[in-house]
């Protein structure tokens, strides 16, 4: 049944209102956006609030990725064959780079931190704004476009970032930009309190400041000199010799940016382990039809050994309509890295022979996920 244009907005509301307090919006907050007008959430604010859960604490602001070698598995990610699948991930835009690996059809960024959600709505916003991938860094970083060139879309990303990190930051200029990124927020229609306006600056604002240099930091700890910068991200080749970050080719960037201009990359606040938000996503995957073809899980597997919640996630994975041949991207760090206890190394599983060494006891304690 096909329902008039007032109904189909009044669900979208009331699926807002009943998960504000889920997101954290609360009952009592305003509808935000630019020049104080209300407005109608949209339909990406009601799939948001309707697939999230309560979030939980993380000590780490996870503005960028800690883990150097996450280029390890782009190749066999682009060898899957896995085209137009789902992709589900964790923290935040290292997901883009395997994103553009794998190219989905959706993609949901799902995280136990509220403000993982609110990352990726600036870095949306900022998708929208940019052109081509080095627009993007300027506006994400406060930066202006190099002067003397015109076809940004070609420029060599190692020249690019150079060239981008000579420009002097200009006050008048930022106001002017936080002017038009809290715009285009405004637009994307995520019901937003002061607060998360607030918090949204505030990680621009460090993007901005630190530059190419910015680094992962954990709450009450100095970043630790041996995590990459995130010139060291986007600079990093993956073991074929490529640089394969999302920002070194404008044919990953632009895949990522058409995505986000159809609203197909979600973040969704929830934990991995928990009740609600990856089987909701598994329960929307299915009605489209679709199989779900790469989980990036990070290290949150070690957390979940630790808090008990291990087997929960793995009724999670196994509950997810997916593809034969599915995998789970994780990184290892610490006395579980071959590198050596100050750097990551990332590794590919399918998800079927997870699931089927868990069911035969192979999988007790966080290391045995690490042996074959």
């Amino acid at each position: 049944m096909t329902l008039p244009p007032w109904r189909v907005r009044e669900r979208v509301v009331r699926s807002v209102v009943l998960a504000a307090a889920v997101l954290g919006f609360g009952f009592g907050a305003r509808l935000l956006f630019p020049g104080g007008v209300t407005q109608t959430p949209t339909r990406f604010a009601a799939r948001i609030a309707e697939l999230s859960e309560a979030g939980g604490y993380f000590d780490t602001d996870n503005l960028i990725s800690n883990e150097a070698s996450y280029l390890d598995v782009v190749p066999a990610l682009s060898q899957m064959q896995a085209k137009g699948g789902v992709y589900i991930g964790v923290g935040p835009d290292q997901n883009y780079t395997y994103i553009a690996a794998t190219r989905p059809s959706i993609a949901f960024i799902l995280d136990i931190r509220r403000d993982n959600m609110l990352l990726h709505l600036l870095f949306k916003a900022l998708f929208g704004l940019a052109g081509n991938r080095v627009e993007y860094l300027s506006l994400l970083l406060g930066r202006r476009l190099p002067a003397g060139s015109t076809d940004w879309g070609s420029m060599d990303i190692e020249q690019s970032v150079t060239a981008l990190n000579r420009a002097a930051l200009d006050e008048g200029a930022l106001r002017s930009l936080r002017t038009r990124v809290d715009a285009a927020i405004g637009r994307i229609g995520v019901p937003l309190s002061d607060d998360d306006r607030r918090t949204i600056e505030r990680f621009h604002r460090r993007f901005i400041e630190a530059g190419f240099d910015l680094r992962f930091q954990s709450t009450g700890r100095p970043p630790r000199s041996y995590y990459p910068t995130y010139r060291d991200l986007i600079l990093a080749a993956d073991p074929s010799g490529r640089r394969s970050c999302f920002v070194a080719s404008e044919d990953s960037f632009q895949f990522v940016k058409g995505l986000h201009a159809q609203d197909l990359i979600v973040p969704v606040v929830g934990d991995v382990s928990g009740p609600k938000a990856l089987a909701a996503i598994g329960r929307l995957v299915q009605q489209r039809g679709g199989r779900v073809s790469a989980v990036y899980a990070s290290n949150v597997e070690f957390y979940l050994f630790s808090s008990g919640s291990f087997p929960r996630y793995l009724v999670n994975l196994r509950n997810l309509p997916r593809a034969d041949n599915a995998v789970v991207i994780r990184s290892v760090f610490g006395p579980y890295s071959p590198y050596g206890s100050m750097s990551s190394s990332s590794h590919l599983q399918s998800i079927s022979d997870l699931l089927a060494r868990a069911d035969a006891g192979g999988i007790t304690r966080y290391a045995d996920l690490l042996t074959r």
